[in-house]
């Protein structure tokens, strides 16, 4: 689903995030990205994405060398990620509906199928009495759990989270990871960037490690669902609706 080969990013300035990392993260999987503040972590991500571009080696998604991608294939790659942002990049003047529709907007969506994506994606987080509400309404764990519904009203089947409960207190960072385990169970690939070794600890996937840009650990995938076996699993949002997704 995603692979690193021997990728590098090097910023103006001289300063290299990322040095010669290289992993392969399965169709289906869950695993954290860890790593000290500063190591790297949220530069890989927006690579899997093309929001940044390697100075060196190949970052595939499906398949696909993202690395190489014209900027007119970008929106395409796009909508199968989503991708929750460590700063959350809400917008204020606009209500919680309207910040979820923004992805199916651009898009073109049809209007009809658009409300009920945007409502599913809601009932999902636990937003759905707060459609009419101003982002600036809500506590930190309802507008991290926004930013989840954003990331997901396209049907995305890889997600994609930087520090997602860096911000919450206990109980706030396990009801967001009860919602990211969901979507594994029905076969999303998600990779989360995290700094939280409670998490860590707390939950039995693989982790990824990240030491001033160079991999220190990445090893095979071994948990139950993963690779093959998770090939035949729906995308996020699209399974039999008596599931509640």
């Amino acid at each position: 689903m995603i692979s690193f080969n021997q990728v590098s990013k090097r910023y103006p300035g001289g300063f290299e995030a990322l040095k010669n990392v290289s992993f392969e993260l399965a169709k289906g999987e869950m695993a954290y990205l860890s790593g000290h503040s500063g190591a790297g972590k949220s530069t890989l991500l927006r690579l899997i994405a093309a929001i940044e571009r390697p100075n060196t080696g190949a970052v595939l998604v499906n398949n696909q060398n993202v690395s190489a991608l014209k900027s007119g294939a970008l929106p395409y790659l796009r909508r199968n990620i989503g991708m929750i942002f460590q700063d959350h990049k809400l917008l204020f003047d606009r209500s919680v509906f309207d910040n979820v529709q923004l992805p199916l907007q651009i898009c073109g969506s049809d209007h009809k199928e658009t409300g009920k994506r945007v409502r599913a994606a809601l009932d999902k987080v636990g937003l759905l009495g707060r459609e009419k509400s101003n982002p600036i309404a809500l506590s930190g764990g309802e507008q991290q759990r926004l930013c989840i519904a954003r990331a997901i009203v396209n049907r995305p089947s890889i997600l994609l989270a930087d520090e997602p409960t860096g911000n919450l207190d206990a109980e706030y960072a396990q009801e967001i990871m009860n919602i990211f385990n969901s979507f594994h169970q029905v076969g999303v690939t998600l990779l989360i960037s995290t700094h939280d070794t409670g998490m860590l600890q707390s939950n039995r996937v693989r982790v990824i490690t990240l030491k001033h840009g160079e991999i220190q650990t990445a090893p095979p995938v071994t948990q139950e669902g993963s690779g093959q076996a998770a090939s035949s699993k729906p995308s996020v949002l699209s399974a039999a609706e008596g599931s509640g997704l």
